[in-house]
């Protein structure tokens, strides 16, 4: 089975294409959002999803999220006994999803398409389909989430030359991407984006507002008060998604906070952020050279667009209210299960060629002389412009400083700066130079080959003597090589897991920690039904257990909506 999987910082999804169309999965708990939260229990077992949100709280110290923010870094984390990588925590996301699919359908899930933002770096993305193979499957494709979100709705459907533009806010990153309908091909004309702005950034202005008002240092905040409180920010910043004002109560050592907070100020708070979604916008807009009113729909996705601040902005912007009929949590999932089911050829498809475009300008760094003969160095030269259409091929002709040299090392760089400085660089290929020649005889043909799962091929030609070089760009510096991958794979199989059957006990032991962390005043009773809740797990009585869960929810949820 080949499934569809929306890797997301906050949440993730997965589904496939099925007989009444794309079709997503719920987990052990019956929904359909795993959160992207990976903790460790004391005897050190692994816990991934709402139970490990709710030991955020409880156990922030042995818990992580928002680490897809991480991805393509050799960043570690402690969790109890275990280190892991960013990669190795996707892969523990992807491991609990591919075991919700495979309990749902009985069959066994062997590849998957993952969507990823459109401004995902090359080092990004092959750092994701490493997770992919830590967790055991075989990465087919990668999509583009804005491509996956007009998948959701039907825009291959469209007219020919229908343009759109996706808007795509989730928990930790922002993706715009401008596309057009023509010919059965979806082509992607732009993308831009933010990769360090999201949901949880909008909290964190609430948060820092919030501080002031009380004036309370959050540096003085252990890290389960700072959890407590962002919980409840959390739940004020959806509140003002539906009501103009938000309340939000917190208490900490005994000493109560209440709070305030109306629609209007919070978009003053946010706007620095505003401006911040403004210039991905208008680049891409300005890389497709269109105007908005040539725009045909405008699309929204991601759990954050919901905020009401966002949807006048890009009315504000474009001059019209955006679509967003499908569940914005959903849409990208949904439109990578339809990406599945295009690359498995179901039949109840039209065939759809989706395009991608290279989100970097890719280059090299080049010497000049200025007009007084002095050398200087350090300038990116662009082969490769963003935005170019994938795959995509390009060649440009250089030739040594000076007379005689013995080498030439071509360095590989990606970036929008003229300056290699300020740009990542990727790789570098050395090329010995024939002796005894002038540099216009060593001039040197380079190529560059991106292709659509992000791997760049670089060719050199000596133009003299046709001798070749490649450089095949799979590997980026902190990036796991094959050998540490096959390493790293075997140790994580070692690694327990609460089994799937589990789940639903261990999250409800979860919440009720958390809340026995949030409300001092009912923590005798709360200690006493996780007492008897444990004694009850304890008879291995599945009726028994299933029974008393249902009412130790009931409890916990009356509990919540009357503190």
């Amino acid at each position: 089975m080949i499934v569809g999987i929306d890797l997301g910082t906050t949440h993730s999804l997965i589904g496939t294409f099925g007989d009444e169309g794309a079709v997503l999965f719920p987990n052990a708990l019956g929904e359909y959002l795993t959160p992207s939260v990976v903790s460790v229990d004391d005897e050190g077992h692994v816990i991934v999803g709402q139970a490990a949100r709710d030991r955020m709280v409880s156990h922030p110290e042995a818990s992580v999220a928002t680490f897809k923010r991480w991805m393509g870094t050799p960043r570690e984390t402690r969790l109890g006994p275990h280190n892991f990588r960013p990669e190795e925590l996707s892969a523990l996301i992807l491991r609990s999803l591919i075991a919700d699919a495979e309990a749902v359908t009985g069959e066994k899930v062997a590849e998957a398409v993952i969507s990823v933002p459109a401004y995902f770096s090359d080092a990004q993305r092959k750092a994701t389909r490493a997770a992919g193979e830590l967790a055991g499957i075989r990465v087919e494709r990668l999509i583009n989430e804005p491509t996956a979100a007009a998948l959701a709705y039907g825009l291959q459907e469209q007219h020919d030359g229908a343009r759109f533009l996706v808007f795509d806010l989730g928990g930790g990153t922002f993706d715009v991407s401008v596309l057009e309908m023509f010919e059965g091909v979806v082509e992607v004309h732009a993308s831009a984006g933010d990769n360090f702005l999201g949901g949880e950034d909008f909290l964190d202005a609430l948060e820092t507002a919030f501080a002031a008002d009380q004036q309370l240092s959050l540096d003085e905040l252990t890290p389960q008060e700072r959890g407590q409180l962002r919980r409840r920010l959390e739940q004020a910043k959806r509140e003002l998604g539906a009501n103009a004002v938000a309340r939000m109560e917190w208490r900490r050592d005994e000493r109560p906070f209440a709070w305030e907070i109306d629609e209007e100020r919070f978009a003053r708070l946010c706007e620095p952020l505003v401006q911040r979604m403004r210039t991905p916008l208008e680049r891409a807009m300005r890389d497709a050279r269109l105007q908005p009113a040539q725009l045909d729909e405008i699309v929204l996705v991601g759990g954050a667009s919901r905020m009401p601040l966002v949807a006048r902005m890009v009315s504000r912007m474009f001059g019209r209210l955006p679509l967003r009929h499908v569940n914005p949590d959903q849409a990208i999932a949904l439109g990578a299960c339809v990406a599945a089911g295009l690359k498995s050829r179901d039949q109840r498809l039209d065939e759809v060629i989706l395009t991608d475009v290279c989100p970097y300008t890719l280059g090299t760094k080049v010497s000049r002389r200025d007009d007084k003969g002095n050398e200087q160095t350090g300038f990116f030269a662009p082969i490769i412009h963003r935005n170019s259409t994938v795959p995509v091929s390009r060649e440009e002709v250089f030739q040594p400083m000076r007379d005689h040299q013995a080498k030439l090392t071509l360095e590989v760089y990606q970036g929008e700066n003229p300056m290699v400085e300020r740009n990542i660089k990727l790789g570098e290929l050395e090329i010995p130079l024939p002796p005894k020649r002038t540099a216009a005889e060593n001039a040197v043909r380079l190529r560059f080959t991106y292709d659509i799962n992000g791997v760049l091929q670089v060719e050199a030609e000596l133009i003299a003597t046709r001798q070749h070089y490649e450089l095949v760009l799979e590997q980026n510096p902190g990036l796991l090589d094959p050998a540490e991958i096959r390493k790293r794979l075997a140790a994580l199989q070692d690694i327990k897991i609460h089994p799937r059957h589990k789940q639903e006990n261990i999250a409800i032991l979860a919440r009720a920690e958390r809340l026995y962390e949030e409300y001092v005043a009912a923590r005798a009773q709360l200690q006493q039904w996780i007492a008897y809740f444990r004694s009850i797990l304890d008879s291995q009585d599945e009726q028994l257990i299933r029974e008393h869960r249902r009412q130790f929810g009931e409890a916990l949820d009356t509990l919540e909506a009357n503190a």
